[in-house]
């Protein structure tokens, strides 16, 4: 399929492939089934992706990047993902990617040099604190209950988060919170640069979850007591944060798309070449009519979520909100992606549930993908509530109809 990627992105992703099969994918084999990967290891990937010169394509050249366009980074996340280790080692993971993302936009120059800096070089790590427990904030962000409180020339942050991805290893912390109660909670919430080692700042434990086995990322449950940061901590406009976290999730929203779209795909290809292999009732499974209509159905549906991935993009390069474009996007990538994963799965039996192969660990990783970045529910209602905000418009369709 041609998706009129530029020369450039072409080139790299095809590099990222290489750089994937070669130097990842060896590694990821040692790690399956084990421990998840060391810190050496992933230092190890990280420095010989940066001799691939594949290394942090989205970054700045300033910041050891290769300043490849939002457009162009797609096609090379999605090589990425092909590994649940690829995007760390070229630096393109989530959380810190949107992270850098939101440093780079909003942050000052200190605070680029204090953090944008070492998390590019993979020095630090990040994470965003926004959901809260169940009576706080979560898809409905108005909900939101951690507040920071000015005192004389410092904030005083206090509130209860869960979810923070990276948050027990993380070495500073995006943290949301209120900061204007009597203003609406889109224009009364900032972001903050919380260092984690800041007293107050007390990370109850790390969520067990579903999935995170080859990488080790947790899922942290943190409180803010009363944790007093500078000014400067204010990270982009003071009540800004809402308009800040959304200019940070609608381009992650697709990065996330691409990297899983990798990681169906692999899955993809990885059945294709099992049942390819392997016979039953006289003959290879690639023979079957059934499993030959679900290998077709699940290339068309990838294709489409290319497609709608670079539309909603571009939408987004021309300066673009794309909210809807995203919403769509992100629905039918989660789906999409999780059902092509459970389709290669049951394709490979056995050998689909094992860890010989990635598909359990690629299994487990895809259905928070469902959730995270907005869960189905909350981008269906966004896309509901804009298909009919012209619905009176149509009502001349109706004109036909008998009445009373």
């Amino acid at each position: 399929m041609e998706y009129d990627d530029t020369e450039r992105a072409t080139e790299f992703a095809k590099k990222t492939r290489e750089f994937v099969d070669e130097v990842v994918i060896p590694v990821e084999r040692d790690v399956l089934g084990g421990d998840p990967i060391s810190d050496d290891q992933l230092d190890a990937l990280r420095e010989e992706a940066r001799d691939y010169g594949v290394y942090a394509p989205h970054l700045p050249e300033e910041y050891g990047g290769h300043g490849l366009s939002y457009r162009d980074m797609l096609p090379v996340f999605e090589e990425a993902g092909r590994s649940l280790l690829g995007a760390p080692a070229i630096k393109v993971e989530a959380p810190d990617e949107g992270n850098m993302h939101t440093l780079e936009l909003f942050g000052t120059e200190d605070q680029k040099e204090e953090y944008l800096r070492p998390l590019a070089q993979g020095e630090i790590r990040s994470a965003f604190s926004m959901t809260e427990p169940i009576q706080g904030g979560g898809s409905d962000p108005k909900m939101m209950e951690t507040t920071a409180e000015k005192d004389g020339d410092e904030w005083v942050i206090n509130g209860h988060k869960w979810w923070t991805t990276q948050g027990t290893e993380a070495d500073v912390l995006i943290v949301m919170a209120v900061t204007d109660p009597d203003a609406h909670p889109y224009e009364g919430c900032s972001l903050f640069l919380v260092d984690k080692d800041t007293d107050g700042v007390n990370v109850v434990r790390d969520i067990p979850h579903t999935g995170g086995n080859v990488t080790g990322v947790g899922h942290a449950e943190i409180e803010y007591d009363n944790v007093r940061v500078p000014e400067t901590a204010v990270l982009g406009d003071l009540n800004e944060g809402f308009s800040h976290a959304q200019a940070r999730l609608g381009p992650a929203r697709l990065t996330h798309c691409m990297r899983y779209s990798g990681m169906a795909q692999r899955s993809l290809d990885i059945a294709k070449a099992y049942i390819s292999e392997r016979e039953a009732f006289g003959e290879p499974l690639s023979e079957k009519q059934s499993l030959r209509f679900e290998i077709a159905d699940a290339e068309t549906r990838l294709h489409a979520t290319r497609t709608m991935v670079r539309h909603a993009a571009r939408q987004i390069n021309q300066g673009n909100e794309a909210r809807i474009p995203v919403a769509m996007t992100k629905v039918f990538a989660a789906n999409t992606c999780q059902d092509v994963i459970d389709q290669a799965i049951q394709m490979c039996g056995g050998n689909g549930i094992g860890k010989d192969l990635p598909l359990a660990d690629f299994y487990e990783s895809v259905r928070q993908f469902r959730i995270v970045d907005g869960a189905d529910e909350v981008h269906k209602r966004v896309i509901a509530r804009d298909a009919l905000s012209d619905a009176d418009e149509h009502t001349f369709e109706l004109e036909a109809l008998t009445r009373f």
